[in-house]
């Protein structure tokens, strides 16, 4: 099999800051021997979550064989994920921002037996729901874990506590129609119901400047998703919240603007 060099679009910091936990655990592990140094692993890691290379390939191109790969990748992700913020972290970032923008992406999954729970009506297609929290700026805040892609937006977003969280720490939020109904402080825009009369001028205008500001959380989707292995995953759906966590945790490394 031909191998050639490639490029990964990310900064060293991702690779120190993954090649130090990875020497952590070998340490923890009690030196034990294995087939690539701790960099090559993260090396490996890195281009799988952002290239979204393939395990054959890898396995190519670092020469081991697939079940390492499988290992090195599991291990490594799980090791990124650990570190990742959980609500309560993310609350106290959300809570020096003006606002917040909410909103839910589908992950694209490969079909699985038990497909029911994972296909998305609204997208017609098979995923895992995962909400995203982003500044004004469009920037990525947090992401929860991921549910089944027949999860609405709203029960997601209900399931991970969000709209609580939100609604505790004061941050007011900005959403779609999806999330009607959310209260606390998630603003949604006016919706007009089958039988009541069309939206007034003045709710109109207020629907235009709410899809203004909430237009930019568009750029944190697109943020996260610039993560090759998020366009279609090809592992056990119940993997995408580790590997989801991994993203941040790498995303802010690659940032450092929401850390302290």
């Amino acid at each position: 099999m031909l191998t050639c060099p490639a490029s990964i679009p990310l900064s060293t910091r991702s690779l120190t800051r993954l090649t130090e936990l990875i020497r952590d655990r070998r340490r923890a592990l009690d030196g034990r021997w294995r087939r690539l140094p701790a960099q090559q692993q993260a090396l490996m890691a890195l281009a799988h979550l952002r290239n979204g290379d393939t395990l054959t390939r890898l396995a190519a191109g670092f020469e081991v064989s697939v079940a390492t790969v499988w290992r090195y990748l599991r291990e490594a992700v799980d090791l990124l994920a650990a570190c990742a913020d959980d609500l309560t972290a993310a609350m106290r970032r959300a809570a020096r921002l003006a606002y917040a923008i909410l909103d839910g992406t589908l992950i694209p999954i490969d079909r699985v037996a038990d497909q029911r729970p994972y296909y998305s009506g609204k997208h017609k297609r098979h995923g895992a729901n995962v909400q995203v929290l982003a500044d004004p700026a469009g920037r990525l805040v947090w992401a929860s874990a991921a549910l089944p892609g027949a999860v609405h937006d709203l029960t997601a977003a209900r399931t991970h506590g969000l709209i609580d969280a939100l609604t505790s720490a004061n941050v007011l939020t900005f959403a779609d129609k999806g999330y009607q109904g959310a209260s606390g402080s998630v603003r949604t825009p006016f919706k007009r119901h089958r039988y009541r009369p069309k939206l007034s001028r003045r709710q109109r205008a207020v629907n235009r400047g709410h899809a203004r500001l909430r237009a930019r959380g568009e750029r944190a989707i697109a943020t996260l998703k610039t993560w090759k292995i998020l366009t279609k995953l090809r592992c056990c759906p119940r993997r995408a919240t580790a590997i989801v966590k991994a993203i941040l945790v790498l995303h802010s490394a690659e940032t450092s603007r929401y850390t302290g």
